[in-house]
C-alpha cells in the first residue's frame, strides 16, 4: 500500500494538515481496499496548531518509510526549519520519495534546496515573499498546482484539494479519482488557476499624486479606443515624456495601467451584470470578445464565462449597475 507521510510542524495551518489526511485516507481502489496509509509524523512530541495543540503519533524517522511525504504550511513561514526536518526531507527525496507541499508549505520544501532551479507556486498571497526568500526557485502564483515530477506544490487552501487528487490520478487513474473528486465534491479538474482569485486593486497614486486627474480620466474612458497619442494628448505632454512619468511614478506604462482598469471593470460586470460577453467586451474597452477573451484569460487565467460562474453574486445583485463617474465601475 502507498503510504504517505504529512509532516506536521509547529504553527501548522489546520486545513493545510487535514485537507491530505482526508483525501487520502478516503480514497478507494475499484476493489474497495484503501488505496493508500496515511500517517502524521512531526520533528516532537506536540504541536501548536493555533486553536489546538496536535500530537504526531509518528517521528521524523516515519519519513523514510513513505512513498509520499506532503508539507502542510505553517503559520509562519519563514521560521528556521527544526533541527533534523531538512536532513530527512533530503534523505527522502534521495531514495526517490515525491515530496508535495501545500501553500505555505512551499517555504519549508524551498528551505531543504531541493526546489532550486525548478518552477514552484503557493498562495499568491505568499508568493512574493518566497521569490524574495528563495530567488534561486521560479515561483509561478497564478496556477493551482505546479507538478515538476517528484517535487509537487500547490496553492493555498482548497488548492490542496486540485493537488491531492492530481496525484491521486496519477497513482491510481481517472476512475479513483474522480471517486475521491466526489467523496471531497470537488471536480475533479477546476478551471483556470487561483490568478482568478488574485485581487486586482486599482494601482496606488503615483507618489505626489501628479497623474492621478489622468489616470481618473483613464478609468472614465476606458471604453474608448485610446492610443498612446490621444492619452498623451489630453495629458498635455508628449508620449515618451508621459511613457516616462508613468514608470516613474507609476511602475507600468498608460497602455498597461488602461489595459488593467478595463479588466477591472469587466470583472464588476461579470460579477454584478447579466450582460452577454458582447456588451461586457464593448464596455470594458475592448475591440472585439475575441480580443477580450484572449486579454481576461491571459490576466485572470480563466475565462469570462468560467469567471462569472464561479464569482456571479460576489458583489451585489445580479441585475447591479455601475455607477457611472464613481470609479466603481473599474474595481
Amino acid at each position: 500500500m502507498h503510504t504517505v507521510a504529512v509532516l506536521a510542524l509547529d504553527q501548522v495551518i489546520p486545513f493545510d494538515l487535514s485537507a491530505p489526511i482526508e483525501v487520502f485516507s478516503r480514497t478507494r481502489l475499484p476493489d474497495g481496499r484503501s488505496a493508500y496509509r496515511v500517517r502524521i509524523c512531526a520533528p516532537q512530541e506536540e504541536l501548536d496548531a493555533g486553536t489546538f495543540r496536535i500530537r504526531a503519533p509518528y517521528g521524523l524517522e516515519a519519513l523514510a518509510e513513505a512513498d509520499t511525504i506532503v508539507l502542510p504550511g505553517t503559520a509562519t513561514p519563514t521560521l528556521p526549519l527544526p533541527p533534523g526536518v531538512k536532513e530527512a526531507l533530503c534523505a527522502a527525496a534521495a531514495n526517490g520519495t515525491r515530496i508535495a507541499s501545500v501553500c505555505a508549505g512551499a517555504f519549508v520544501l524551498a528551505a531543504t534546496g531541493l526546489l532550486d532551479g525548478r518552477r514552484a507556486t503557493t498562495h499568491w498571497v505568499a508568493a512574493p515573499l518566497l521569490a524574495e526568500c528563495h530567488p534561486e526557485v521560479t515561483v509561478d502564483p497564478d496556477v493551482l498546482y505546479v507538478d515538476e515530477g517528484q517535487f509537487l506544490t500547490s496553492a493555498g487552501a482548497a488548492a490542496a484539494l486540485d493537488l491531492c487528487l492530481h496525484m491521486i490520478r496519477k497513482d491510481h487513474g481517472s476512475a479513483v479519482a474522480a471517486d475521491a473528486a466526489r467523496l471531497s465534491v470537488m471536480p475533479l479538474e477546476r478551471e483556470g488557476g487561483q490568478a482568478q482569485f488574485i485581487v486586482h486593486a486599482r494601482p496606488p497614486a503615483p507618489v505626489g499624486n501628479t497623474l492621478e486627474p489622468l489616470l481618473r480620466w483613464l478609468e472614465d474612458n476606458a471604453d474608448r479606443d485610446l492610443t498612446l497619442d490621444d492619452i498623451a494628448a489630453h495629458a498635455g505632454m508628449s508620449a515618451r515624456t508621459l511613457n516616462r512619468r508613468f514608470r516613474e511614478q507609476a511602475g507600468t506604462t498608460p497602455l498597461q495601467w488602461l489595459h488593467r482598469a478595463r479588466i477591472r471593470r469587466a470583472q464588476y460586470l461579470l460579477e454584478t451584470t447579466s450582460y452577454p460577453v458582447e456588451r461586457i467586451a464593448a464596455q470594458a474597452g475592448f475591440g472585439s470578445p475575441t480580443a477580450f477573451r484572449d486579454r481576461f484569460k491571459r490576466v485572470v487565467g480563466t475565462s469570462p464565462y468560467a469567471y462569472r460562474k464561479t464569482f456571479q453574486g460576489a458583489r451585489g445583485p445580479a441585475d447591479a449597475r455601475p455607477r457611472a463617474g464613481t470609479g466603481d465601475e473599474a474595481a
